[in-house]
């Protein structure tokens, strides 16, 4: 097919408006540089929003979950993808990817419209930690950051600002704290919990740090607890790229958003080795595209910009460490925990409550940097959770006592397990040169799967989360591990392009700039050598503002 070329050279292309393209874009627009944004995404507009409608007033009234399976069945297994935005994701049969014989592997959360998993995301937002930064110095397991904490601390402040981030100070060094907006409030339950947890195991349980915003910032409302948020914010509530930081860029005047534009290839000029560009497929007219700039940066989500990157060189480009697609991660979802009955606490249910967009969070409290060393395993994990006061469906009886008893209601409480994977050289991805998605693009090649360490944290986190529950008073524990939790479940993939000091051990530098061509720079999750516990997007988004920002004295200087 012919290649259509757009005749303007821009100073930077951004492939993805997510959380790192968004900011991108918006740093690059603000300085006065041109900027195309692009894409594999539609805009959406504030009436594409569905947070208020009701299940009654759509085509299938919510139960059309067997008929989304038919060309979603991946993303029909992420817990956003419903009837009120299916249309958001990827088909999967037109858009697939190939896994290892034994290795299943769910990739979720694969958007296609502007914002991509911003629109969706559970906008938990958690600063990293120096242990986090420098595990392999504690524990000799992976590689360290080229970078410290407090290299990171301005950005993360930049962006906590910009964002809104809600949440408690708690002064722990394994979760350092954040500019918080006002918190959120706990629940009765939780704030017991929390007191009784802290005094007899000296552990945190704490409010989410979220990004949905408690009071007004730059014209976005406080959110008003309607959700599901994952259906979108009329009210611009929670933070989701398309309308912050894409408008913000688009304002300039200085960015070109491109939407609909299937990225595959990253041009070069062999002459200077030197990126000038991205090859693109039109979604809608299947037409082979090319655009020219100065400067590449890859924010399309981790395994989409390494997919990017195998496919533009034999070998990958960027390559000649060999380690490019190496080292995936993901962290482990829910993989154990336990729940509980309070029946002694007070309170009546109700369908009409509001819906609080957040829940409990437990500080990691194993192998910590004052801590004492776990017997069976390195690094930690985390418990995201919350509690609720419910309808006693369960009660016994018939009849009027039975109605009563169902109004009576109970609290219940849950903790969840979130824990970190290390990453290994053999959890990898390369290019299935047999399989080519719909717009005849090669696809990508998952084969990842979880070793001893994730295995035996898996096993703890009952235990532990038990602990709680009995120390908070709880009644009817329950607990529950899996082992077998299909890694992609977490939709954190980090890594494929990892960060490093030394270029034949690594992709990209401590800015997320390639070794090896100075001006193809990769901001999304690629870059991480490792992944800690809490979920990842605060650091991203910290990261492609440092690399930015970086990326723009760099080319003022003519360095790239």
């Amino acid at each position: 097919m012919q290649k259509l070329a757009r005749p303007e050279v821009y100073d930077a292309i951004v492939v993805g408006s997510g959380a790192s393209g968004g900011w991108a874009a918006k740093r690059m627009s603000e300085a006065g540089m041109r900027v195309a944004l692009v894409c594999a995404g539609r805009p959406l507009a504030d009436g594409d929003y569905r947070e208020h409608v009701q299940p009654y007033e759509l085509k299938y009234q919510a139960r059309a979950n067997d008929l989304i399976r038919r060309k979603q069945p991946v993303q029909k297994d992420c817990y956003a993808c419903t009837e009120y935005n299916s249309s958001w994701f990827c088909n999967d049969v037109d858009e697939p990817y190939t896994t290892a014989a034994g290795k299943p592997f769910s990739w979720q959360g694969r958007m296609r419209i502007t914002g991509g998993r911003t629109n969706v995301w559970g906008r938990q937002s958690y600063r990293y930690s120096q242990q986090d930064l420098k595990a392999y110095s504690f524990d000799g397991q992976g590689a360290d950051w080229p970078l410290d904490y407090k290299d990171l601390v301005p950005y993360y402040e930049l962006v906590e600002n910009y964002v809104g981030i809600s949440g408690m100070v708690e002064n722990n060094p394994e979760l350092p704290d954040s500019n918080f907006m006002p918190p959120m409030a706990l629940t009765c339950v939780e704030d017991h919990a929390r007191g009784a947890i802290k005094a007899k195991l000296g552990r945190t349980l704490t409010i989410g740090r979220v990004a949905n915003l408690t009071k007004a910032i730059n014209g976005r409302s406080p959110c008003h607890f309607c959700g599901p948020c994952e259906r979108g914010c009329v009210t611009h509530s929670y933070f989701n790229s398309a309308f912050t930081t894409v408008a913000d860029a688009l304002k300039t005047g200085n960015c070109t958003h491109i939407p609909n534009a299937m990225v595959y290839q990253v041009l070069m000029d062999k002459k200077t080795n030197k990126a000038n560009g991205v090859s693109y497929v039109d979604r809608i007219t299947r037409e082979t595209r090319e655009l020219r700039a100065k400067s590449v940066v890859l924010c399309a989500q981790a395994l989409e910009s390494t997919r990017i990157l195998l496919n533009s060189a034999d070998g990958g480009l960027a390559n000649s460490s060999g380690v490019l697609g190496e080292y995936l991660m993901d962290h482990m979802w829910v993989a154990g925990g336990a729940a509980g009955e309070f029946p002694d606490m007070p309170g009546k249910p109700s369908l009409n409550t509001a819906r609080r967009p957040n829940g409990l969070y437990v500080i990691r409290f194993r192998n910590t940097a004052n801590g004492e060393r776990h017997k069976d395993f390195v690094r930690g994990y985390g418990f995201q959770g919350g509690s609720q006061l419910a309808f006693s469906v369960g009660a016994p009886g018939f009849g009027q006592a039975y109605k009563d008893a169902v109004k009576e209601g109970r609290w219940m409480m849950n903790m969840v397990g979130f824990g970190e994977c290390l990453p290994y050289k053999h959890n990898r991805v390369t290019i299935n040169r047999n399989v080519s998605d719909v717009f005849g693009i090669p696809v990508l090649h998952i084969d990842m799967g979880w070793g001893e360490n994730e295995k035996k944290m898996i096993r703890d986190m009952p235990v532990s989360a038990s602990e709680m529950m009995e120390a908070a008073g709880a009644k009817n524990i329950t607990t529950f591990a899996h082992e077998d939790r299909v890694p992609g479940y977490g939709i954190h993939e980090m890594g494929g392009a990892r960060m490093g000091s030394d270029p034949k051990q690594s992709v990209l530098n401590q800015f997320q700039q390639s070794h090896d061509i100075k001006n193809l720079f990769v901001m999304d999750a690629s870059g991480f050598p490792s992944g800690a516990c809490q979920n990842p997007t605060l650091t991203i988004m910290a990261m492609a503002v440092r690399s930015t920002d970086h990326l723009i004295n760099e080319l003022k200087r003519r360095n790239i």
